[in-house]
């Protein structure tokens, strides 16, 4: 079951249709009082709140349904506003998302919700600052989008293409770190830190592998040979590798500066705006 919570009845208009599925069962609730007492009468996989909902304290709604349904993924709708988004975050929130909300982005980040299983460690706030904020993510596949969310919420005050180039690039780099440098092994992390300078977004990441050439990557787009612009795929096939391998070079078109350490385990990228 969904449950959609939301004062607004414009929002229950928007999402009803791109959540509904076949055998799906989505309730529509106003008032969060009522919410509450349906959580406590039946089972609930996704909780839509939308922060207006929560009284004094923004995630106070959260907090209570956790209370009451410690595994139901809550979604949390609100304003822009980083603060509210790391504590969020902190709160074990499945994602956040400013309106007016995409149906789309959010029906994908439903599916993901409904998917996953024990998501509630995979992303704590080792500093919370807005103008710093580091995470600390669990080497799961599953936690990359909803990291990748959270950045793009946090820096949702930029201009749009900006907002996507740099949740685009955290996402193609922490997908690398989590399945090259940690092994997708859910006992090791990513550290990612995203800060923010009056005139660009600096995010620095560090993963727990070895480490890797910039040079010695045949599984890579990056690497393939002049002439041969697919030769990555045949490798990563070769070896079962997933479908992919286009991460540091898609990068590379959607920030300004990328930089890599000595090693290879710790990457660095800026993205300057206006």
């Amino acid at each position: 079951m969904l449950l959609l919570v939301d004062p607004d009845p414009a929002a229950h208009e928007l999402l009803q249709n791109s959540l509904s599925r076949p055998g799906r069962t989505v309730q529509n609730v106003h008032d969060p009082r009522e919410a509450l007492n349906r959580l406590r009468e039946a089972h609930c996989d996704v909780v839509i709140a939308a922060a207006a909902t929560n009284g004094n304290d923004p995630l106070q709604f959260l907090r209570r349904v956790r209370s009451i349904r410690p595994d139901a993924r809550v979604i949390v709708t609100g304003e822009i506003n980083a603060q509210r988004v790391v504590s969020a975050i902190r709160a074990r929130a499945y994602s956040y998302f400013h309106k007016p909300v995409s149906e789309t982005a959010m029906s994908d980040m439903v599916e993901h919700a409904l998917e996953a299983n024990s998501w509630k460690d995979d992303i704590r706030v080792i500093s919370g600052r807005p103008e710093w904020i580091t995470l600390d993510i669990r080497c799961k596949l599953d936690a990359v989008e909803r990291s990748a969310q959270f950045v793009r919420e946090l820096q949702s005050d930029l201009m749009s293409q900006a907002r996507e180039d740099i949740a685009g690039a955290f996402r193609e780099l922490l997908m690398n770190g989590i399945e090259h440098g940690g092994k997708s092994d859910p006992r090791k992390h990513v550290r990612a830190s995203i800060l923010r300078v009056s005139r660009a977004v600096i995010v620095h990441m560090h993963d727990p592998g070895e480490g890797f050439s910039l040079e010695a990557l045949p599984h890579a787009a990056i690497c393939n040979p002049e002439g041969a612009p697919t030769k990555h795929v045949e490798i990563r096939a070769e070896h079962g590798q997933r479908p992919g391998g286009f991460g540091i070079l898609m990068t590379r078109n959607l920030v300004d500066e990328l930089v890599y350490n000595e090693r290879g385990n710790s990457v660095t990228f800026v993205k300057y705006i206006h």
